[in-house]
């Protein structure tokens, strides 16, 4: 508003431009004070700066700036095109200016926050990937260190009893070594013993004989008459068992004998051998074996001590990463909220921002042609206007029997004035039809519009008429000067004021306004034309009758 309050420094300009309010502005641009009115709405910066404050809010509706420009009904050809012409203008220049400050912050923003998020984004992952893979372990590392100090200990402990068990095994194997060299001395002694005197002591042997012989006469001398046939049966298979135990117990200390005196000579031998080997075990083995279990249970107990300090170094790395766990969590918080700050738009509100962005501030109202709604009255009344200066540029204003004729002068103007009434009427007539066929107004607009241009034309017959019986050719030339002042005056309205009032003076002025909208003040100003026009062409023709006796003797 400012910018075209002050203009331009460098070029000079006709147009001035004021600031005021709604209601002045109205009234001027319907008395005329006024030629145009750009209205800047009250939300104009709000919508303007929308779209960026739809992107740092992360949302939103953009909506489109506008400025409204109004030209009055009545207004000069050129007024619209002219107000476009600098609104557009202003509006190109305020949107570029808002959208090359939006779009610089929006890259600048989104280029360092892109970078170092992106930074952020690399050192998290390196950093998330290490810790998972430290977690893992350190995971695993206390519950396992703990469980190798108790089985250290344990292994400790079962080593100190091994070794004591060895120990203990040690004697024992000495006494077994002890006990199996007098088993094999027995066994060797034995051996002899029973190869001197049988398996079956003699006395059994003898005892045996002679209880089979006795039982044999006893059953030889049973009678079965005196003692019965079961007695001697009985007798008989106790005489067969009894030398059948007598044979076996011979034959037994005779086989057996040689067997087990063989057995035990073996066996003897085999404790012996067995009573070497424990001394050997126990001298050996068994002390060998009780000094490793005993170096077993010191390293046992180390182990415990390093398994413990592993523990307790597991649970401070635990600790620590605990504390890198909370660490990486809050980054990835921060990450979060940074990623969740970034504006985030669907298809439909990225369209709609990019547009308002591209073109933020719009002109509304303003046309961009020279053929606005005041461009065809205009063009009407300087067609009407030239056509009856080229009616009466075959027309007489008056007959050329003004002398001598009986009329009166009133009539003779008003014979002279039918015909070019009726091709300005006619005129007007043709023109409205052919305005019909490219504006087409409603049918009450047109009846209006036709019967001003009738009524115009008919005035404009009049006027042109009076200029020639007035002036002669020269009125032909002023005619012509007025259609041009008509063209001047109603294209624009930054022609020079005594140039503008000249214009506002012209029987065309009142044409333009009728036509522009019917009106009574507009008709009755070219009724007044008209009969003022026709009074002149009166007093010009009774002028013409009037002359010197010598002229008429000149005629006659």
């Amino acid at each position: 508003a400012s910018g075209l309050v002050e203009g331009s420094d460098d070029l000079d300009s006709n147009l001035t431009w004021v600031i005021s309010n709604e209601k002045d502005a109205a009234d001027g641009l319907a008395d005329g004070t006024y030629q145009a009115v750009i209205t800047i709405p009250a939300d104009f910066s709000a919508a303007a700066t929308s779209a960026g404050q739809a992107i740092s809010d992360g949302g939103g509706p953009a909506e489109q700036a506008t400025i409204r420009v109004t030209t009055p009904d009545d207004g000069l050809v050129a007024d619209d095109l002219i107000t476009s012409q600098i609104a557009n203008v202003a509006a190109s220049s305020m949107g570029t200016m808002l959208s090359e400050a939006t779009t610089d912050n929006i890259l600048v923003g989104f280029t360092t926050i892109g970078d170092q998020i992106g930074d952020a984004a690399d050192g998290a992952a390196q950093l998330a990937t290490g810790a998972r893979d430290a977690a893992t372990g350190a995971a695993a590392i206390p519950d396992g260190a703990t469980q190798l100090a108790s089985g250290a200990t344990q292994l400790g402990s079962g080593a100190t009893t091994l070794a004591s068990g060895l120990d203990t095994l040690t004697t024992k194997t000495r006494e077994a070594a002890a006990g199996a060299a007098t088993i094999g001395q027995g066994l060797t002694v034995g051996a002899q013993e029973l190869q001197t005197n049988g398996l079956i002591p003699s006395d059994l042997r003898g005892n045996a004989s002679s209880v089979a012989t006795g039982v044999r006469e006893l059953a030889n001398q049973c009678d079965p008459l005196l003692s019965g046939a079961d007695y001697c049966n009985t007798l008989t298979r106790l005489a067969l068992q009894a030398e059948g135990t007598s044979a076996g117990l011979t034959q037994v200390n005779t086989q057996g004998t040689s067997t087990l005196v063989s057995q035990l000579s073996q066996a003897g031998a085999g404790a012996s051998q067995l009573a070497s080997g424990l001394t050997q075990l126990a001298n050996e083995g068994l002390v060998q074996s009780a000094t490793g279990a005993r170096t077993l249970a010191t390293g046992a107990d180390q182990l415990s001590t390093g398994a413990t300090e592993l523990a307790t170094g597991a649970t401070e790395l635990a600790t620590g990463l605990d504390g890198l766990a909370t660490g990486t969590g809050d980054l990835a918080g921060g990450l979060r909220t940074a990623s969740d700050s970034l504006p985030s738009f669907s298809d439909a509100e990225s369209t709609s921002l990019a547009s308002v962005i591209a073109d933020p501030v719009a002109a509304q109202g303003a046309g961009d042609t020279i053929f606005g709604p005041t461009a065809i009255p205009l063009l009407t009344a300087v067609v009407l206007w030239f056509g009856a200066l080229a009616s009466f540029l075959v027309l007489r204003p008056h007959s050329p029997r003004t002398l001598t004729s009986r009329r009166s002068s009133a009539g003779l103007a008003l014979r002279a004035f039918a015909p070019a009434a009726a091709i300005g009427a006619g005129q007007g007539v043709l023109v409205s039809l052919i305005v019909q066929i490219v504006a087409g107004y409603d049918a009450a607009t047109w009846w209006a519009f036709a019967g001003m241009a009738v009524l115009s034309g008919v005035a404009f017959g009049a006027v042109n008429q009076a200029l020639v019986a007035v002036f002669g050719g020269v009125g032909r030339w002023a005619a012509a000067l007025v259609g041009v002042l008509a063209i001047a005056t109603g294209i624009v309205s930054t022609v020079p004021e005594w140039l503008a009032a000249v214009g506002a003076a012209l029987p065309t002025a009142s044409a333009f306004s009728g036509l522009i909208s019917a009106n009574g003040a507009a008709a009755a100003a070219l009724v007044v034309w008209g009969v003022l026009a026709l009074v002149a062409t009166t007093l010009a023709v009774t002028l013409r009758r009037t002359t010197s006796a010598k002229a008429a003797l000149a005629t006659a």
